[in-house]
């Protein structure tokens, strides 16, 4: 056939380039170099539910697999039975009030509308407040828009929380929304309604969409319920909601969450995935619905808050013992930890990605370096309670030999 005639064309976008940190693809392969010198590797990078659904919830998936109906393309917006029952929860877990026709539209999972928001209401060349760290989505998606991240630094002296009255009113004309995510991917803070009410104003002032990404808002401890945007008096009006069933109630790999919320935005994205895709396999539409409809039942199972309050417990108080100070969270399922003080050297200085490295290489547990959700995430590491309290415990025991040096 010949050569290809080599020209000044490429076969890859420009875009790739602006999608940031590619960590856990480059994670996976420390993984594997670990697996390879001998280590078993206990892995708390991945922020993947390491627990099944209900029973009930597999039954329903089961027998909704098993009819021949499931079969044809099920449409972008959603089953109306399952827009009406996540309706039914949002009233009966928030009190708030939707209409499921025009204010919620299913996703393949919360990451599928994330990506997708900023196409479908944004311009090129528009501009949008989003947080550093963040979740590698929230900046992806806005490069892939063509849309102008402004970054809302979080720090620990704010409990990561954005400084509304540092960003300029400019910055504020500027945007076309800002998102906020709370309880937080990575930096597991939590914020109240308080906050949700100042923010609602200060966009309202500058005719700000309000984005928030509540997929961890069934993952809270110590007795704390987390809030909802839409709780705010005239949110529909100007805030949309992403909720995600993938952590609330195991069904991740399922891939089905909502957006809810304003109707114009909730709309403008219903269109764009009209265009994109054929809406969420109609069997795991029935098991979202079982999800739900057994959790508003008077004898609901735990929410799935309750493992990872174990969890967090477990490993956090091994991590104490074994000289790191790190906090407990009070929601995800993640810890967001600020180095530990190293007791041996390396040639040049520790940093969150050398520390993952290593610790990987040395001692076989998986953590991700904070500096891939963004500049502010530098100094930390993100670790995931995501497996058994007995790994927790084995991770937390070889982390300790690991911080001290104590391994061949």
């Amino acid at each position: 056939m010949g050569e290809w005639k080599m020209s000044r064309k490429r076969w890859r976008s420009d875009r790739l380039a602006q999608l940031g940190s590619s960590i856990f693809t480059e994670v996976e392969q420390w993984k594997q170099a670990a697996i390879a010198q001998g280590h078993s590797v206990i892995d708390l990078s991945i922020g993947s539910p390491d627990m099944p659904p209900t029973q009930s919830v597999r039954v329903a998936l089961s027998q909704a697999a098993l009819r021949p109906d499931m079969y044809a393309y099920p449409g972008t917006r959603g089953s109306a039975a399952f827009r009406q029952e996540a309706a039914n929860w949002m009233e009966h877990r928030f009190g708030v009030k939707l209409d499921p026709d025009t204010e919620l539209v299913s996703l393949m999972g919360s990451q599928d509308g994330l990506s997708h928001l900023a196409m479908a209401i944004c311009n090129p060349g528009d501009a949008a407040l989003v947080p550093n760290p963040g979740y590698p989505i929230y900046s992806a998606a806005l490069a892939l828009a063509g849309v102008e991240p402004i970054f809302m630094p979080l720090k620990a002296e704010n409990g990561f929380i954005p400084d509304l009255d540092a960003i300029a009113d400019e910055a504020w004309e500027r945007a076309k929304f800002i998102l906020l995510n709370y309880p937080s991917n990575p930096v597991s803070a939590v914020a109240d309604i308080a906050l949700f009410e100042r923010v609602m104003e200060k966009a309202r002032q500058h005719g700000v969409l309000v984005v928030h990404d509540a997929a961890y808002s069934e993952m809270a401890f110590d007795g704390y319920e987390p809030p909802s945007m839409l709780q705010i008096e005239g949110a529909l009006d100007g805030a949309v909601e992403f909720h995600s069933l993938s952590k609330s109630f195991n069904l991740a790999g399922g891939r089905i969450a909502f957006l809810a919320g304003n109707r114009e935005a909730v709309g403008a994205l219903r269109e764009l995935k009209g265009n994109i895709d054929f809406g969420v396999f109609g069997a795991v539409q029935e098991a979202g619905i079982a999800a739900m409809k057994e959790a508003m039942a008077a004898d609901a199972p735990p929410k799935a808050g309750a493992l990872y309050e174990r969890r967090r417990d477990v490993l956090v108080e091994a991590l104490q013992a074994e000289g790191w100070k790190v906090e407990k969270p009070k929601a995800t399922m993640f810890i967001w930890a600020p180095l530990p003080e190293m007791k041996w050297s390396l040639s040049g200085p520790w940093n969150s990605r050398r520390i993952s490295q290593e610790m990987l290489a040395k001692v076989g547990v998986a953590v991700i370096p904070g500096e891939a959700f963004g500049s502010e995430g530098e100094g930390y590491v993100r670790i995931a309670l995501v497996e058994s309290e007995a790994n927790l415990l084995e991770a937390a025991k070889r982390i300790g030999k690991f911080i001290r040096g104590e391994f061949d």
